[in-house]
């Protein structure tokens, strides 16, 4: 959706009930830059993916951000940073193998963190950057 006030910007929604009241968007293109928000495994408002399995919640999380960057004309080699937060440290291999099942063709920098806690009762949460040409 392009941005009316801000020409060199567009957004993409998912419908989100969260996006309107926090005043976000799942991902923002400025320019050839694109920001995908912090994504948990979240299907419609309410219905968690995948309890209690980091891996495949990481799979389906990355699934989200790559539709949300083909929404603005990119895809997963077009990422150049990634940021993943991790309730508990012995998730690291299994959303580490998913995350290079969608990037080992062309690895993005990376950040990997173990926090407190996230919102919600999600084991990750992923945010990307991406760049395209140009």
């Amino acid at each position: 959706m392009a941005d009316a006030t801000l020409p060199d910007r567009a957004r993409v929604f998912t419908g989100s009930k969260w996006e309107p009241i926090a005043g976000y968007c799942r991902a923002v293109k400025v320019g050839n830059r694109i920001l995908v928000s912090g994504t948990t495994a979240t299907h419609g408002d309410t219905h968690n993916v995948a309890p209690g399995n980091a891996g495949a919640q990481a799979t389906y999380v990355l699934d989200k951000i790559v539709a949300a960057l083909r929404a603005h004309g990119a895809g997963p080699e077009h990422v150049v940073r990634t940021r993943v937060y991790l309730i508990d440290a012995e998730d690291c291999e299994p959303v580490s193998i998913a995350h290079g099942r969608f990037f080992g063709d062309h690895p993005p920098a990376n950040t990997l963190l173990q926090v407190a806690q996230l919102i919600g009762p999600y084991r990750v949460e992923i945010e990307a950057e991406a760049m395209l040409p140009g």
